[in-house]
């Protein structure tokens, strides 16, 4: 099975600037960058690299789901033209991550706001050929306010708007953090599956023995840790890639496995992340390459 390989762009990476990530990416073997923007300049730093774009993160993402009816509204025409903008420069993927501004709105009532804003987005959307990809992160502790990031939430969005152009970013580190089946996430919602992260979580039984599945009180062990788990790079963790592999050939998927890199051992410094960009490429070229 082949697919593309990419990465989120870490933050000492991008520190470099788009120019040389680029450079280095297509170096270490990547097929795409996701983006936090896109335009001609990047479009053309990317060509000239041999790289192609991933997803291109939406704009004022956290707005979208306000309760002020102008700030919502506003949020979702700055979307509309970003989509039109990307469209046009050959961008087909856009990521979201659904968290309220304001994370003490419960889930049931930013469901409300968005089933109310969303379908015009999704329409246009489908007119300029572009997939949207929501990731399943639960938002920060202790109220953990995004929406679409489980089974139950999934299933009441994909009833209210039918459309492929809105779908999933398939990242299985957080399901496993939660609990959740990541195998049979995909059987369930693998057709609605528009991108996909590498990224991975190690459960951690002497600290879920400490503080269950609560965050710990007095601080995690670990960076990208709440207590009971931590996030990894790809192979360091409890997904079994070679499991996701063959269900996202069953499913024909046909875009990018990019590499979310939140891992404290990889973390702090140039060399750290590019090493952990490189093993976690590794890992996965050995099923989607």
């Amino acid at each position: 099975m082949k697919l593309k390989i990419g990465m989120r762009i870490p933050p000492r990476i991008g520190a470099e600037g788009m120019e040389q990530t680029a450079v280095w990416a297509a170096a270490a073997g990547l097929d795409v960058l996701d983006v936090p923007y896109v335009n001609p300049e990047v479009i053309s730093v990317c060509e000239r690299a041999g790289i192609g774009i991933g997803s291109v993160d939406a704009v004022q993402m956290g707005a979208l789901l306000s309760r002020d009816d102008g700030r919502r509204e506003a949020a979702a025409e700055a979307v509309r033209e970003q989509m039109t903008e990307m469209a046009a420069l050959g961008a087909k993927v856009m990521f979201m991550c659904l968290v309220p501004e304001d994370h003490t709105v419960p889930r049931s009532e930013s469901f409300a706001i968005w089933k109310d804003t969303f379908p015009a987005i999704v329409s246009h959307a489908e007119q300029q050929g572009v997939y949207i990809a929501i990731e399943g992160w639960p938002g920060p502790a202790p109220y953990y306010p995004t929406i679409g990031c489980t089974p139950e939430m999934w299933r009441k969005m994909f009833e209210a708007i039918p459309s492929k152009h809105f779908g999933l970013n398939y990242d299985p580190s957080h399901l496993v953090r939660l609990g959740i089946d990541y195998i049979r996430a995909l059987h369930e919602f693998g057709e609605r599956v528009n991108h996909c992260h590498g990224k991975d979580t190690e459960l951690l039984p002497d600290e879920q023995y400490e503080c269950g599945v609560l965050p710990a009180t007095f601080g995690a062990r670990y960076g990208f840790s709440e207590g009971s788990w931590r996030y990894t790079i790809p192979g360091h963790g409890a997904v079994e890639w070679s499991k996701v592999a063959v269900r996202l050939d069953r499913l024909g998927y046909q875009g990018a496995i990019s590499i979310e890199l939140e891992d404290h051992r990889y973390w702090g410094s140039l060399e750290k992340e590019r090493e952990g960009i490189v093993k976690a490429a590794a890992h996965l070229s050995a099923y989607f390459k």
